[in-house]
């Protein structure tokens, strides 16, 4: 392997292994120890493979691995709601 592919196989072990990790281009610049030209190129190619995005403040995110897409939760209210003093007598 080369080093490019090297280092893309090891940002996305690092995506996979921490899901919700988001960094910023600066952060990823240190936390791979890499220069801005080469961390740009790599970032680059796995935002147009679809492994990562690019958030609105610029921040870099790994899509759903089962989808391609980012994860949204959509909270169902099932439960009823309950006062706090019912709460407090269960």
């Amino acid at each position: 392997m080369t080093t490019p592919d090297l280092l893309l196989t090891r940002i996305r072990g690092e995506y996979r292994e921490m899901p919700g990790l988001r960094l910023t281009f600066e952060q990823a610049c240190r936390l791979w120890q890499v220069d801005a030209a080469t961390c740009r190129s790599v970032l680059e190619q796995l935002v147009a493979e679809r492994f990562l995005h690019r958030t609105h403040d610029g921040a870099y995110c790994a899509f759903a691995l089962t989808r391609g897409v980012p994860v949204k939760a959509t909270l169902a209210s099932s439960w009823p709601a309950r006062s706090v003093s019912d709460r407090q007598s269960a």
